[in-house]
Order: C-alpha cells, then structure tokens, then sequence
C-alpha cells in the first residue's frame, strides 16, 4: 500500500485516492478533497461525497436502498458515536478492492449526491 500524510498527519493510500480521483473525474463534475475527520474526502457541491478514513472508504449513498447495499462484500452500517449514521456506509478493502466494485460504489455516491442535504456550515 503506497501510504501519505495528510498535512495533520493521518496516513492513507495514495493509490486509492488516485483510483477515486479518476472516477470522480470521469463524471465530469466539480469537485476538491478536503481532509476531514482524520481521512480525505472528495467534496461535490460542497456535500460530503466519499472517503478514505482509517482503510476503509466511508460513502454517502441512497438511504432507502440501504439493504441493498449492505448485501454488498464488505459494506456495514457506519456508526459514529454510538449511533447509525443514515446514509452513510463503511466499506472495507474486501468491497473496493476490484476496480468494477470501486466504481460502484462512486457511482452510487455520485448518483445519491444531488439529493443529499449539505451540512450547516460552523460560524467563526
């Protein structure tokens, strides 16, 4: 795995950010990676669209296809602080490793991201 430093020092793999990029780009929308909550995240329309944090990827999807979803290797319901995040999955190497279950899974991302609601902005 060919390992970078975000600018705070959390480790990720270059490689897999490369694979998403290129994805992402072949959708041809606007799009910049942000780092966020110890990983890096591909930002469209300023929504949250898909992550690498911690190894896994982190995707914003379709709520109401969540079981679908979750049949899917490697894919699990992510939770933060206790709770189930709606629309939100983790998914392991085992999902994304196959460029087909990569592009799947950006897709699906893409897809569900006009729909998905912005987070408020913090205040300074």
């Amino acid at each position: 795995m060919n390992q970078h430093l975000t600018p705070t020092g959390m480790a990720y793999d270059s490689h897999l950010a490369e694979r998403i990029t290129q994805l992402v780009e072949r959708h041809k929308v606007s799009f910049y990676v942000k780092e966020m909550m110890g990983g890096i995240t591909w930002m469209v329309d300023e929504k949250m669209c898909i992550s690498i944090f911690k190894g896994n990827l982190m995707v914003r999807v379709e709520p109401d296809e969540l079981e679908e979803f979750l049949g899917k290797p490697g894919a699990t319901q992510m939770i933060h602080g206790g709770k189930a995040m709606m629309g939100y999955l983790t998914v392991s190497s085992e999902g994304y490793d196959m460029e087909e279950d990569l592009e799947y899974w950006v897709n699906k991302c893409l897809e569900y991201n006009p729909k998905a609601k912005a987070s408020k902005k913090k205040k300074a």
